[in-house]
């Protein structure tokens, strides 16, 4: 009936604004980045960051702390690990909506175009967070949000296009595949 086509409209009108995925970029200056060495996942004194140093510091950023470590900040006294290196410039985009897996691949695929000339980077990430609560979470299982709701993987790809995937969930999760 009327109702239902009312209903209709309402609906198609409104999902396209919400499926539209909100984009915001930043730079960031001077940003002191963890040395990684891909062969590498434990990291080695002097030499390169572990895989939990760079998880860590990835947090610290995408978040906006502070890496300078002073003690009269009341958010955070956390530093870069070390070995580190100052970056002129980093590039920060963040991407909230709903994005579908085949448009992660995509943006996978474009970010390894970065690589290309000039070579610049030695090593990018990309994040990709479940809402914390969302009812699924890995294998299609119930997803529970107890403390933070943690559900997201990061992947690290470096210019010979070698790459780490990096997983956390809830405690009470499943494991991903």
């Amino acid at each position: 009936g009327s109702e239902g086509s009312t209903l209709m409209s309402y609906f198609s009108k409104n999902q396209i604004q919400a499926l539209k995925p909100k984009i915001t970029f930043s730079t960031l200056r001077d940003l002191q980045c963890p040395v990684l060495q891909s062969n590498d996942l434990q990291g080695k004194p002097e030499e390169s960051c572990s895989t939990e140093e760079l998880f860590e510091w990835l947090g610290a950023v995408l978040n906006q702390v502070s890496l300078d470590n002073k003690s009269s900040s009341f958010l955070s006294t956390y530093c870069c690990p070390e070995p580190n290196t100052v970056v002129e410039k980093a590039f920060l985009c963040t991407i909230t909506g709903f994005i579908i897996p085949e448009k992660i691949i995509q943006l996978l695929e474009q970010l390894c175009c970065y690589f290309g000339e000039p070579k610049l980077a030695y090593w990018l990430t990309l994040t990709v967070h479940g809402f914390a609560d969302s009812p699924v979470s890995w294998r299609e299982n119930e997803h529970g949000f107890h403390k933070g709701g943690e559900n997201l993987y990061n992947f690290v790809i470096f210019r010979n296009l070698d790459y780490w995937l990096q997983m956390a969930v809830g405690t009470h999760d499943d494991c991903p595949p």
